[in-house]
């Protein structure tokens, strides 16, 4: 059985718009997540170790105020489309499209004010709960009316996300959830002692800015070949890498299946995911520098935690021969992931 609890968080400021922000707690036998009706954020998540107890896996802050000053992105769902579009454009039914520059010359994660910094709509459900909201036409430079849900279902030590939108005119969107993992507990130094895989033939190399070249390349034989568990540590330190902050191209279908796992060999825990997405972009937290202070007070340094985000493929509005990207009136986007977590 899973436990749904809610309570008031906090009140935003008035310079966002005021209102209420409120806690969802879902628990069950091994899991205990909350979730926050700003941002659909997952603020805390707490799951067994071997020893049966219970540490909270992922970072974030204590307080509301953390959340509505500028972070990166921690715990939230982004939207309208997650990761980069290249130089914030796009062209739609030979309309051309201009978004909010945030991230160098690209625009990220929704731009300016993307779904991580609004206030959503709850629903408690008996195992979960369900966030709405309207996204309007011309919010952030994007086409359409856009009514999305974004529903969290707690099942033993199954966490699962679904994502459903519909919109008014043909629009490009991408939803995921960005999470930050130490499976060590967070607050922990780094993640350089987990294990990770990642069910991916082949990864997306970037430019400088961190946008798709268009290739899709071979894992086979290079640093990106996660398909057999690697310590991290190890693995970055051999290929001499700063981290990952990639695409990684996973099987095109529609169901569900296992794509990553990630492991703490100390405490027990591990975590799988399973997606009917298209891509998974696995950040170590590369952007991390310690002046962040979290929950606890806790400082977050470089590769803290780790972002395992199931999505499309990055900049895939602009590049023909990635998966379809665009969303038209008449149609559901429609996608789940589903964290599972146990300890042995």
């Amino acid at each position: 059985m899973t436990e749904v609890k809610r309570e008031v968080f906090g009140q935003m400021p008035r310079e966002e718009g005021g209102g209420m922000v409120e806690k969802f707690i879902l628990k069950s036998d091994s899991v205990k997540v909350e979730i926050l009706s700003l941002g659909c954020i997952i603020a805390t998540l707490e799951t067994k170790g071997r020893d049966g107890e219970f540490s909270d896996v992922v970072l974030g802050f204590d307080t509301l105020e953390g959340y509505t000053r500028k972070h990166p992105f921690f715990g939230t769902v982004v939207g309208r489309v997650a990761n980069r579009i290249a130089k914030g454009r796009f062209s739609v039914d030979g309309k051309e499209y201009q978004l909010f520059l945030n991230n160098g010359p690209n625009s990220l994660h929704g731009g300016a004010r993307g779904f991580d910094k609004v206030l959503w709509s709850p629903q408690v459900l008996p195992n979960g709960v369900c966030f709405f909201r309207l996204s309007p036409d011309g919010e952030e430079g994007y086409p359409g009316d856009l009514k999305v849900w974004v529903t969290y279902t707690l099942s033993g030590g199954e966490l699962a996300i679904n994502y459903r939108a519909q919109t008014s005119k043909t629009t490009p969107i991408n939803l995921t959830n960005h999470a930050y993992f130490n499976l060590a507990g967070q607050g922990s130094r780094d993640i350089y002692d987990h294990e990770i895989s990642i069910e991916a033939d082949s990864y997306l190399p970037v430019d400088d800015t961190k946008i798709p070249t268009g290739e899709v390349a071979a894992v086979q034989g290079t640093s990106f070949d996660l398909r057999q568990p690697v310590e991290l540590g190890k693995h970055l330190q051999k290929f001499h890498l700063d981290g990952f902050d990639h695409n990684f191209c996973l099987q095109q279908v529609q169901a569900r299946r296992l794509v990553a796992r990630a492991r703490h060999p100390l405490t027990g825990r591990a975590m799988e995911v399973h997606t009917t997405q298209p891509g998974i972009q696995f950040y170590t937290g590369n952007n991390l520098d310690g002046s962040l202070k979290g929950k606890g007070a806790i400082a977050y340094p470089k590769h803290a935690a780790f972002c395992l985000e199931t999505q499309n493929w990055p900049d895939a509005v602009n590049k023909l021969h990635f998966p379809n990207a665009l969303l038209r009136p008449g149609e559901e986007y429609n996608h789940t992931t589903w964290l599972v977590f146990s300890a042995a």
